[in-house]
């Protein structure tokens, strides 16, 4: 969505007269399967000047926009990554659009990942149409791609077949609005039979049902009115042949777009409260309402600064208005987000723009059920919602997965660190996949994403849009010490330099303390050995060394020390004197054989296919791993696994996870204690 210059072969921006004229529609798919190949042959039928590439597609990673206008429709299009590790990308489009296209390839299956990103359309009530593509391959057949599609979706029906000479898809012929001459042969009449019964059926048409059912022969314009029923209800779903190469079908499935998609008006709006979080239940797409928008995705252009693409719910955003900015995801995910601290502020609006991938048209404002760029909105961040000044809203915001692949970096260079602070700022404010993490234990800084994919991504990010070298390295688990059995010994800190000297001894005992006790301490000198004065510091000395680490630099927690006895000198006893020898009492008690070392150990719950069950058990086992209980997932064919697993060994969980379920698993993980570390594990990291 940045500028491109050099672009005045670009029609005008369009201008919709009413949230009717427009429709929002999102690419949803797998990698591979033409998405964006689609994207551009639909958006270069109907702008003369965009041309088709020629160099191939590589893989996206961002979400991609094209405001332009279609027969008298405006027409919001939207691509978006179809690997996993950019689901942040996939749901900001779905949150923008009110109908999704889900691309498939008629040469390849659809798998159980396939299937995760139709649940991911179906979780948001999305109405949708499937476009196969690569028809044109040897292994592809539309037929058994449309039963697949049935088994897999639901009432999935073709609307179109495909026309193929010399195993090239070169047209395709409506099963509604093509000829008896086009439709000769009994697959196709098959095909139009069933498309008819289920489109009445879902649209719940029952006049029509009748007349159909009794023989009689149905107008096309009846059951196309129909058809758009279903489809708006979100039950039933159109299959249309595509190929972006020969342009055989796209003209179709942008008619079907303009006549049967559905408009902003008829899409449910998402929750929305006010800051205090009262509900606000008479929203509505009008554009003479109070202003309620969302920044679905915030970036920054080399030319004008941050970018901000804004779907417009309700009421008109026009340039110079002074709208509200509210800024609440901590309210709906439970705690604070890196990167999003909740937020209310008062903000001008910048110049607005039609987006077109990577230009964009001056445009004076945007009404309801519109997608607009909006120019330097400072205060506002991705699922920012702005609103009116007399009204203010939140709108909910769409729920993402936690990000479970952590990944250290560090500067290359003095200049680099001193650019890499505002730089992660930046991204972690655009990106709400990704949270970043100083974690002071280990002196790392730690992104937390979604993938490998992901974590290539935000590198590259670094050095390319900010000018900042980064390199990865291992990510550290913090560790703790403890004592694992009693031992009493002596601190002993004496020292004459002229004048006052340092004179404290300290008698202590270290015992251990159950999982999770924390630290204690306790006095047990009588007779005034040590006076009540120095008492404080000896715990004060005790606590700063626990601290610090005894062995490995890690904190010793879970255990109780015991001041037994101890000598002072009426002259050269200090605060400072006993803290000392506190802390070399508790060196001296310190070795292999009485301290020892604590992991994290995480809780995790894995959501499963039951087919990748026992390999997801095996492969907790080669973690170390403890399964605590199993149940039922709410869908059929799922498991949720309970386990408890050293933090250390999930690392890469996100990435083995994958390759192990063959991209289906996924996880939630949180810390619940510290344990003991294996005694071969504990000599090498004590030997590093």
């Amino acid at each position: 969505m940045a500028r491109q210059t050099g672009r005045s072969d670009l029609p005008a921006a369009p201008n919709p007269a009413s949230p009717q004229d427009i429709r929002n529609v999102v690419l949803v798919g797998p990698g591979g399967a033409g998405k964006t190949a689609l994207f551009e042959a639909l958006v270069a039928a109907r702008v003369p000047a965009q041309r088709l590439s020629t160099n191939g597609h590589v893989r996206t990673s961002t979400l991609t926009a094209a405001s332009f206008d279609s027969n008298g429709t405006t027409l919001n299009l939207l691509d978006t990554p179809g690997y996993p590790d950019f689901v942040g990308e996939l749901r900001a489009g779905l949150r923008a659009a009110d109908a999704a296209i889900f691309v498939v390839s008629g040469a390849d299956e659809i798998d159980r990942p396939v299937s995760l990103l139709w649940r991911e359309c179906a979780a948001v009530g999305m109405p949708r149409a499937v476009v196969v593509t690569h028809l044109d391959q040897p292994r592809a057949d539309f037929g058994t791609t449309v039963e697949t599609c049935q088994r897999t979706f639901g009432d999935a029906r073709a609307t179109h077949w495909p026309v193929l000479e010399g195993g090239e898809l070169t047209s395709v012929v409506g099963l509604i609005t093509g000829s008896d001459d086009d439709l000769s042969t009994d697959e196709h009449q098959d095909a139009r039979h069933a498309l008819i019964e289920s489109v009445i059926e879902e649209s719940e048409d029952a006049t029509l049902l009748d007349r159909y059912l009794e023989g009689e022969s149905i107008e096309p314009a009846a059951i196309l009115e129909d058809l758009r029923t279903a489809i708006i209800r979100g039950t039933f779903f159109p299959i249309l042949p595509v190929s972006p190469m020969t342009g055989a079908g796209v003209d179709e499935l942008l008619s079907l777009i303009e006549q049967a998609f559905p408009d902003p008006t008829v899409h449910p709006l998402p929750a929305i409260t006010s800051p205090a979080g009262a509900a606000i239940t008479d929203v509505r797409c009008d554009p003479e309402a109070p202003l309620v928008a969302e920044v679905v995705r915030t970036t920054t252009d080399a030319y004008v600064g941050r970018l901000s693409l804004v779907r417009v719910f309700s009421g008109t955003l026009s340039v110079d208005d002074t709208v509200h900015v509210s800024g609440h995801m901590g309210d709906f995910v439970g705690r604070e987000v890196s990167g999003h601290p909740s937020h209310d502020d008062d903000e001008r609006v910048g110049p607005l723009a039609a987006p077109f991938l990577d230009s964009h048209r001056p445009r004076g404002e945007a009404i309801a059920g519109d997608l607009v760029l909006v120019s330097k909105l400072t205060r506002a961040e991705t699922s920012d919602t702005l609103s009116s000044l007399d009204r203010r809203a939140v709108v909910a915001p769409w729920i993402l997965p936690e990000p479970q692949l952590p990944v250290a970096i560090r500067a290359v260079t003095k200049s680099d660190e001193d650019k890499l602070a505002s730089a992660l700022q930046r991204l972690v404010a655009e990106d709400v996949t990704v949270r970043m993490e100083h974690a002071s234990e280990t002196d790392q800084v730690v992104l937390w994403t979604m993938g490998q994919a992901h974590v290539d991504d935000l590198i590259s990010q670094l050095s390319e849009r900010y000018g900042v070298s980064v390199q990865a390295e291992p990510y550290r688990t913090a560790l703790r010490e403890t004592f694992i059995r009693k031992v009493a010994v002596q601190g002993r800190h004496v020292k004459q330099s002229g004048g006052h000297g340092q004179y404290a001894v300290c008698q202590i005992e270290i015992e251990p303390l159950p999982r999770g006790s924390g630290f204690e301490f306790v006095d047990k000198v009588v007779g005034g050995s040590v006076p009540r004065q120095f008492i404080p510091s000896v715990e004060k000395g005790a606590r700063a060394q626990l601290e610090k680490g005894l062995l490995t630099g890690h904190p010793v927690v879970d255990v109780r020390v015991t001041l037994v006895d101890g000598k002072a000198h009426s002259v050269d006893s200090s605060d400072v004197a006993f803290q000392t020898a506190a802390a070399l009492a508790l060196k001296e008690a310190a070795n292999e054989t009485t301290v020892a070392l604590l992991e994290p150990i995480d809780k995790v719950d894995i959501t499963i296919a039951d087919e990748y069950l026992g390999a997801v058990m095996a492969d907790l086992r080669g973690r170390r791993g403890q399964v605590v209980g199993t149940e039922p997932a709410e869908e059929s064919g799922w498991t949720v696994v309970h386990a408890e697993v050293p933090a250390s060994e999930l690392s890469r969980y996100a990435i083995d996870l994958r390759s192990v379920s063959h991209g289906t698993g996924s996880f939630v993980r949180e810390p619940v204690r510290h344990d003991l570390i294996p005694p071969d594990k504990a000599k090498e990291l004590l030997k590093a």
